[in-house]
């Protein structure tokens, strides 16, 4: 097995379930030290033994990612559990669907809070550290939905629209000192979060080249691909994983 991010550091965040854990076990796959953030202790704690079963290094954080105080907290932690953090993976997030008119200003401000708000003041903490070693990774998730439009999706779809634009801001701003930013953008991805979504996933999917949902670990690929010194000519970069569906 490559070892090829041995002796780095990384902080995945939401990497209890889903897209981060898929992404958190491939980069401890690869020996980078990863620490994990989630509200779910047992959940993260589980993530963590099956890491270091496997021969890897992990740590868990248990936070309420909300603003910009807790987004600061988990990267101090981050440094005290695996020391200066290389590669910062901005997975977690919500993604409360249905009509404009019926969302309420709490769900507005809590899935912006999260998917951008926290994203930002990590970016903002951890990213100078990593300028001036010269060298690091940020890999942002976001959505297909982030670039066409989708009846009950506006809410979810404008705030990973705004990690877009980050992701592009801050590789203009970083990238000079050596830090890349990237994005991933699944689609119809099969895991805890979306089986409630039952067959209406299939359906999305089902308009795509691919014809299924992805996995998480398929995701995880590419976000280890751009975490790698694999993708170091990659700056700015949305990468769709998403079964083709943005082709159509």
């Amino acid at each position: 097995m490559s070892r090829e991010l041995q002796g780095r550091s990384a902080l995945v965040t939401g990497g209890n379930s889903g897209i981060g854990r898929a992404a958190a076990r491939a980069l401890a796959g690869l020996g980078a030290h990863v620490v994990i953030s989630g509200r779910d202790a047992e959940r993260g704690d589980q993530v963590v033994r099956d890491i270091r079963a496997s021969g890897g290094r992990a740590d868990f954080v248990a936070v309420d990612l909300r603003d910009e105080a807790s987004a600061r907290e988990l990267a101090a932690r981050a440094r005290e559990l695996a020391g200066p953090v290389d590669i910062l993976v901005n997975n977690a997030g919500i993604y409360p669907f249905g009509p404009t008119e019926q969302t309420t200003e709490q769900t507005f401000d809590a899935v912006f809070a999260l998917n951008v708000k926290v994203p930002y003041f990590l970016v903002a903490e951890l990213a100078p550290e990593m300028a001036k070693r010269g060298h690091g990774a940020v890999i942002n998730l976001t959505t297909m939905v982030a670039e066409f439009g989708m009846a009950g999706m506006s809410l979810y779809g404008a705030s990973k629209a705004a990690l877009v634009l980050l992701t592009k801001s801050w590789a203009a701003e970083y990238g000079p000192q050596g830090v890349r930013v990237n994005a991933v953008s699944p689609g119809p991805t099969r895991t805890e979060g979306t089986a409630g979504m039952g067959e209406d996933l299939d359906q999305l999917a089902a308009v795509s080249p691919a014809g299924r949902p992805g996995s998480a670990e398929e995701i995880a690929e590419a976000v280890t691909f751009l975490a790698s010194d694999r993708a170091s000519f990659v700056h700015g970069a949305v990468l769709p994983v998403d079964g083709g569906r943005i082709a159509v």
